[in-house]
């Protein structure tokens, strides 16, 4: 009979993929991943999760939860750096002051922990196919932030060139696709079948959060918000209760303790400090 449940619940959850259609990098993507669906009523329908490309841009698509009534959404996009330095990346997406690039400003969208880990660890498996290429997550940053259900970014960087090599697109989808049809990958903070990671939300570090990035590909916790260090003065008790309703599946904070200056450390503290979230200092 358990089994049974577990099967229903698992049928019952969708994901819905989408893809800006002037994001290179996130129209390839969905394109290899479109080739075995069905085209309805203007969505890619599939067995293990539906696709859909959006004419605006996906930072700003606070509206599709509106329009698409899914269980999580699962942002493709591309990667942009200054730095030049080839990533593969994935993140949860918010705002901790102004909303520069999309959604509200001061909020902070429900992250996707377990697919988030899922979708890492395998990446990093396979990067042999990718040598060149960092696999890293980033802090939590632009929108959109609205949306009722979890939501995550895939991106693949850095500049047009990896944007719009096919082969690069194709691989990184076959990952995708991987992940997302197989049942104990196929989770977000509330999985059809549980995830045994602990979800944590963190503080400290910088964009690339490196220590926060091995405890994802090696350690036994999720991620939900990063709240990297540039952004800890933008956090007061308001914004704080934002984030922990948001991360309501959270029951640890992780402390880049080196990746915080003396004043950020106090305040963190003290913010934690009525919470039930158990702290552990990397």
């Amino acid at each position: 009979m358990l089994e049974i449940i577990k099967l229903s619940l698992y049928l019952l959850f969708m994901l819905l993929l989408v893809a800006y259609r002037d994001d290179p990098a996130g129209y390839n993507m969905a394109c290899c991943l479109s080739k075995e669906m069905v085209l309805r009523d203007g969505v890619f329908r599939g067995r293990f999760y539906d696709l859909v490309v959006i004419p605006t841009p996906a930072i700003s698509a606070d509206w599709l939860s509106e329009r698409y009534s899914y269980d999580g959404y699962v942002f493709l996009s591309k990667h942009a750096a200054v730095s030049g330095d080839l990533a593969l990346t994935c993140h949860s997406t918010g705002n901790f002051s102004a909303a520069e690039f999309g959604g509200s400003p001061r909020r902070v969208a429900i992250p996707m922990p377990h697919l988030q880990k899922a979708y890492l660890q395998r990446l990093k498996r396979y990067q042999s196919l990718f040598p060149d290429f960092d696999v890293t997550i980033e802090a939590t940053h632009h929108g959109p932030t609205d949306l009722d259900k979890p939501s995550i970014f895939i991106e693949i960087g850095t500049t047009e060139e990896q944007w719009t090599d096919i082969h690069l697109c194709q691989s990184v989808s076959g990952i995708i696709h991987d992940t997302l049809s197989s049942s104990s990958s196929s989770s977000s903070s509330s999985p059809p079948i549980p995830d045994e990671s602990p979800v944590a939300i963190c503080f400290g570090g910088t964009h690339y959060p490196a220590k926060f990035n091995e405890e994802l590909l090696f350690g036994r916790h999720a991620l939900g918000t990063v709240i990297p260090k540039h952004a800890i003065d933008s956090i007061d008790s308001d914004l704080f209760s934002h984030i922990m309703a948001q991360n309501s599946m959270a029951t640890v904070a992780l402390l880049d303790w080196k990746g915080m200056n003396s004043a950020h450390k106090h305040k963190v503290l003290n913010l934690l400090d009525d919470t039930e979230l158990d702290v552990i200092k990397l």
